[in-house]
């Protein structure tokens, strides 16, 4: 492998309720300090927003996800139809600021690096919920406390890069984990199961985190609710099982373990010391801590029953 030197942008699309932010999100794409040499949008399975995106968007290949329904099969498809070095993916209710692609090529800074992630801050619709701990933004595809510049497991599927080639290695996203158009629990996880197997076909394959690397992710109303913050917890606990039974406990759950030990003790400590201080809103975000990672550990355990009892039949 060689130095990249171009970058394709895939976008995936699903519902018409996100026109704006599908056309926002192009918009970003277009305004980059260092330009793509295209961008894809890919929509699945909704032909009405397939003719309208043509429609509106003459400069952009935008075409049918013609593989699985869902997230991961969007994907795959923008990652069979993409010519550049680098293939970079941005969420359709996101957008880029200036630099995101600037600095993402720049850190492919040797052949060992098989991908590169961003920073994704929460774009709030309301105000952040007072009781939304920060440990938990991941529950709105956003960056976590903790998260520092280097070498990771695993990027953030919404703000990621990869080169195109490691895909020829490793394969795409896997299809039978993360959601779909007509999920009702909101899955999620396909790329840690990816990068888990990405970098265990090819030896010395790394990933980084790049944290000048920036989008902002809309965050609807619906999505600052306790019951979607309840539900997504318990549908990562669901995906992390199926990772685990893809890739195996030790390297599916490495991060987990470690961001429970040290990050989220941290931040129950610290949501006791705000309401000491004065902060009322303090103890519910230690509390929301605590709910979430109960939660989530529930859906690993039905995930991993679930498994077991398909293994076994």
């Amino acid at each position: 492998m060689t130095a990249p030197e171009t970058v394709s942008v895939v976008i995936c699309a699903y519902t018409s309720d996100r026109w704006d932010d599908v056309l926002a999100a192009v918009a970003s794409v277009r305004d980059q300090s260092v330009p793509a040499l295209e961008i894809l949008v890919v929509v699945d399975h909704n032909p009405v927003l397939l003719e309208g995106l043509r429609a509106a968007l003459p400069d952009v290949r935008v075409m049918a996800n013609d593989d699985v329904q869902g997230l991961s099969g969007g994907r795959n498809t923008g990652i069979a139809a993409a010519h550049g070095d680098v293939v970079a993916f941005l969420d359709d209710d996101a957008v880029a600021e200036p630099d995101w692609l600037k600095f993402f090529l720049a850190a492919y800074t040797d052949d060992h690096v098989l991908g590169v992630g961003g920073t994704t801050h929460p774009w709030w619709q309301s105000d952040r919920p007072s009781w939304w701990p920060q440990e938990f933004d991941w529950v709105v595809g956003c960056t976590f406390v903790g998260r520092r510049p280097g070498r990771v497991r695993n990027l953030l599927g919404g703000n990621a890069s990869f080169r195109r080639d490691a895909f020829r290695a490793s394969g795409g996203f896997p299809t039978h984990i993360g959601r779909t158009s007509t999920s009702v629990t909101p899955l999620g996880c396909e790329e840690t199961e990816l990068c888990i197997r990405m970098g265990d076909a090819v030896p010395g394959g790394v990933f980084l985190f790049e944290d000048r690397s920036v989008i902002w992710h809309r965050v609807s109303d619906t999505r600052a609710r306790f019951r979607y913050f309840r539900s997504r917890c318990y549908a990562e606990g669901l995906s992390k099982a199926l990772v685990t039974r893809s890739v195996g406990a030790a390297k599916g759950l490495s991060e987990e373990r470690a961001y429970t030990w040290g990050a989220l003790r941290t931040g129950v400590a610290r949501g006791v010391v705000d309401a000491r201080r004065g902060d009322a809103a303090g103890l519910r975000r230690a509390g929301a801590i605590v709910a979430g990672l109960a939660w989530t550990v529930a859906g690993y355990g039905v995930g991993t029953v679930r498994g077991s009892s398909v293994g076994a039949s």
